[in-house]
Parts: structure tokens; sequence; C-alpha cells
């Protein structure tokens, strides 16, 4: 066995493999390497005894010594799967420590069957890799390639990935490289991986000096995920935050090794950025001059529905009443405008020529729900048949749709932010720093839930026994009735935002997909809309009809409807109680 670390501007470095010290010999490179044999081990620099930067396993937390572990040992059964490539996909987001009360990998896995009925195809993981403390969203990692042993550790995380397989569900990890969490953070103890810092930690050094080595650990990790743990995909948090100025983006040169590695092992990988940029170029194929990212999210979507179905307009939304069906159309609500919460022009327009499938369409996720200051859904404050709507306009749109952990059946419990840092003072920290943020947006500090209680996981750890409950029910069964329209009709996952059309007039909202109509009301009274041509009602959330070439949809709801003889001419909507 050989131990192996990067510590390029150190004299001496020491392996501690079962409390014992090893020489280690300088290689090429600031390499240093070392024969030895056993099962725990640390790297002694200038007397700090530190993990290993490429852990795959720290059984013992973050600070302590790290644990050999052999990838080859695991037994897959998933020697048959070829994976899911993302066109026509549907994703769903959660989190493992909060989806079932085991908060294990284990537990998730006794409800993918869940997932496998509603009609998911993809499901996407808040990330899993080690943090400080046993609960957390997963966004203060500090150990990349190890996974977080409350969960389950290595071998818990792939028995559900083996188990997402075995089901048909393809998995997607979400990974954090624009920073380190605050407790564990030893990087720079080893070398100049840091560069600077942006709103939440130490970010990494991209293009400086020995550089070279430091997105070598970014590309490893990645490739590590989806080759050793057999994933399917990455959603890359927060790309925006990654500060490069090489010719070559760290993103490009992502791409680029994740595609020869697909090529490999025989099954599609996808990467999908987060990123505030609205900038398409990093969902543009590198031929064209993009850097091939195979997805991103799209906030502005969210927030344009957001204020549809809410009527919220404090913070970043005062920008987009009123900015559906033009967010709808062209992806990007700011696409070179003005942005009044920037104080700037931003963004640019999305080349029509794009498929919709590498925008990510959703009423709510992990941010948008965590960062509210009690951390409501959309169930807490808007009624039935508007989120009944929102679901319609997810789900037949050009793009590809995601759900949150819960969403589905309208769940009522919150997702609250939350940590459990050992440190007292970082603890102390992170509660009033949390409290007096939201302070400055207008909550009472008192509202704010104290992220360090457990009892703020418990609130926001999922209730499955409301599936049973006939309200959360019938949500449930709107949504499968939804994805499986979805998946009969091909229209409606059309991917071609130049055959995509949108018509609005007050509450009336139409999506135009191909022969069908979404016809959407979010108005308090029932409206006469307009078809141009016959039509019948495939899916409806109330009682919609067709007569003649109308369509009745009542107050707060939507229809589906197929439309039958010529295309329809423009016209007005009607309203009527």
């Amino acid at each position: 066995m050989s131990f192996s670390v990067w510590a390029p501007h150190h004299e001496r470095v020491l392996v501690r493999v079962d409390g014992q010290d090893h020489e280690m010999a300088a290689g090429d490179g600031g390499w240093w390497h070392s024969p030895a044999e056993g099962t725990d081990y640390a790297f002694v620099l200038d007397g700090d005894v530190l993990p290993d930067p490429r852990s795959r396993w720290q059984p013992n937390g973050v600070h302590e010594a790290s644990r050999v572990y052999d990838h080859s040992a695991f037994a897959w059964t998933d020697q048959g799967w070829t994976g899911r490539a993302l066109p026509g996909a549907v994703l769903y987001e959660l989190h493992i420590g909060t989806f079932t009360p085991a908060g294990t990998f284990d537990g998730a896995v006794e409800r993918l069957d869940h997932l496998v009925d509603l009609g998911v195809t993809h499901v996407e993981v808040l990330p899993v890799n080690s943090f400080d403390g046993v609960a957390g969203w997963g966004y203060d990692g500090v150990l990349w390639g190890a996974v977080h042993e409350p969960y389950g550790g290595p071998d818990g995380f792939k028995r559900f990935v083996d188990a997402c397989h075995a089901r048909g569900l393809a998995v997607l990890l979400d990974v954090v490289y624009n920073h380190l969490g605050p407790s564990g953070a030893y990087l720079d103890r080893f070398g100049p991986y840091f560069a600077g810092s942006n709103d939440w930690g130490p970010g990494l050094n991209l293009d400086g000096a020995d550089s070279d080595e430091v997105r070598r650990y970014v590309v490893d990790n990645a490739l590590g995920w989806l080759r050793d743990f057999h994933v399917d995909g990455l959603r890359l948090d927060a790309v925006h935050a990654l500060v490069d100025r090489s010719a070559r983006h760290l993103l490009e040169q992502l791409a680029v090794e994740v595609d020869a590695l697909s090529a490999a092992v025989g099954r599609p990988l996808t990467l999908i950025a987060e990123s505030d940029l609205n900038d398409a170029r990093l969902v543009t194929a590198r031929e064209a001059g993009g850097y091939g990212l195979d997805a991103q999210w799209s906030d502005d979507l969210h927030h344009a529905l957001h204020v549809a179905l809410t009527g919220e307009t404090s913070g970043y939304y005062p920008d987009f009443v009123g900015a559906l069906p033009t967010t709808l159309r062209d992806v990007f609500f700011h696409a070179g405008t003005w942005s009044s919460f920037r104080r700037r022009h931003h963004g640019r327009p999305v080349d029509k020529r794009l498929p919709g499938y590498r925008f990510l369409a959703y009423l709510q996720n992990h941010d948008q729900v965590g960062n509210r200051a009690v951390g409501d859904r959309l169930s807490a404050s808007v009624s039935s048949g508007r989120l009944a709507v929102g679901a319609a306009i997810v789900f037949c749109s050009p793009y590809t749709p995601m759900l949150f952990m819960g969403e589905e059946w309208a769940a009522s419990t919150p997702w609250q932010f939350f940590a459990s840092f050992p440190d007292p003072e970082l603890a102390e920290a992170v509660r009033t720093g949390r409290r007096r943020e939201f302070g400055r947006h207008g909550w009472g500090e008192s509202e704010v839930p104290d992220p360090l209680d457990p009892a703020t996981v418990r609130r926001s750890t999922l209730n499955w026994d409301e599936v049973a409950e006939d309200r959360h029910r019938r949500v449930l069964d709107l949504h499968r009735s939804l994805i499986a329209l979805r998946r009969a009709r091909p229209e409606l996952a059309d991917p071609r935002l130049d055959r995509f059309h949108v018509t609005a007039e007050g509450d009336v909202l139409v999506l135009h997909r191909g022969a069908l109509r979404v016809v959407c009301n979010t108005g308090p009274d029932a409206v006469d809309v307009p078809l141009g041509a016959p039509g019948e009602v495939l899916l409806a959330s109330a009682d919609a009809t067709v007569a003649g070439q109308a369509a009745r949809v009542p107050a707060e709801s939507f229809a589906v409807v197929q439309l039958s003889g010529s295309q329809p001419t423009s016209a007005s909507f009607s309203a009527r109680s």
C-alpha cells in the first residue's frame, strides 16, 4: 500500500498509519509518497495531524484520521444499468437527512418505490460529502470525496445508488466546488488551494500559481463520484462563484473529461449547473463556443412563477411582476435587461435553437424554501388550486421539471436551515448571523428558528403519514397524472423553444403545445377561453368543460385540452363568473 499527498511547499511530511509515523519521500510536482500498511491514517505537517484532503472515508468526523477504503470491495448489482439521458426527464430533489425519519441512505431506499410510482426519472441528492457535525444541509462540506458517516458512509451511498438503478432511477449528486465550510477546511495547510473568498467561505485557486493540481483536485473528485459510486450526473452548486480567468474554464475542462468518462463507462453522464449569470453559454455546445454542460437551473422561471402564484414582491421579486409569459417564452427574464435587485443590467438572451430540456423549471427547491426565514413551503400560503396551476405550467413546459421532496403531496412540514457544529463559538456565530440576516429583510429575529436546535431538523423531516390523508393524496394523484400525461403526449415534453408559444390575458395563461392547449386560470372567477377549434379535456384540476370552440375553466384551476380540426387563431379571453 502506498500513501500520497500533495504538499508542494513543505520540507518534510510524515504519514501516521495506525499510530505509527512514516517519513514520506518528495516526488515530482510537489507530491509526497510513502509505502506503509494499515487502516487509519493522517498526515503530519509542521506538527499538525490532518486528515487526507482526498480522503475516501472519515468514520470519526472531519477532524480525525482518514480510513483506507477499497472501492472494488463493494458488490454492485447494477451491471445491466445503461443510464438515463436528460431529455424527457423528471427530477426529484431530496436531502438524505430529512427525507425520512431515519435520515440515512438505507432509510431513503425504503421510499424509492414512491418515486417510481410518481414517475420520477432522476433523483437529485443534496451534498453527501463530509461536514462537521451530524446534521446540516451539506453545503459546508470540507472533505469532498468522503461520504458523510451519519448518513451511512461510502457503502451506504453505494447501496442507495444501486437500489435506485434497480428501480430505473438515475442518481444526480449535488457537489459544491465554489467554497469550503467553516470547520475542518484544512486544504490551505497542505498547499495553495485557496484564493480569496466569497459569501460562503474560502474559494479555490483555479487560475493562479500552482493551480493545476487544485483543478485536478476538483475534476478528480467529480470523476470519482461518477466512476466509483456509479452516480449518473452532478449538480454543480453556484458555479458563478468559481473564479477562473483561464483560457479554458474549469467547467469546460470538467465537461470534456466527463464526456470521456461517459464514453468509457457506456452510459450518459450529466452535468447540471446552478448559475446566477443568466448566460446560456454554460449549456451551449463546445463546438459552438460554449462550455458544453448539459443543463442549468433557471431561477428566473421560479421567480416569475412564485410572484404569479403568491403575489410576493419583496427582495428580488419586484422585477417579476407580470413576467411569467415572457420568462416562459425566453427562459430568462433578465436577458441583458435592468435588474433592480442588482442595480445593473443582467444576463443575455437565450438562443431559441437550444433545447428547452437544458433548463430546469421548478416551483420550489431547497434554496427557495430553506432560505425563507421559517422555511415555509408554497403550500403554507398558496391555495391548492393555485398550486395545481403552478404544477401544470412546470410539467407542461418544454423545460426539465424538478420537484422538491414532499412537494408532490403538498407536505405541511417546513424545510428550515439547520446545522450542528460542535464548536460552541461557531455555532453561536451561525445562530446570530442567521437571525440578523433575516432581521435586515423584515422578519423579526425571534421568528427565525434556531438552526442549531435539533428540533429544527425534526420539524424539517418529511411526515410520510400525510400521504394517506385525502387532501394530500389528491395533490399526489394530480402530480402523478401530470407526469403520466407528459410521458404519454410527446407534445408536452417537446423541448423545441421555437415551437413553444404562450398567450396571456389577465389571470389566464395558455401554453400552446402542438395540438394541446394548457389553459391556466389563476383568477377568482371561471373564464371562457376561445380555443379556435373544438376539443376535449384530457386532464383538469377542476370541472373544466369544452363547448363549441371554447373551454370553460373554473377559478384557480387548469385544463389540458386536445384540439381537433384546424389550428386555433388568435382571440381574446372572456372572463365570466
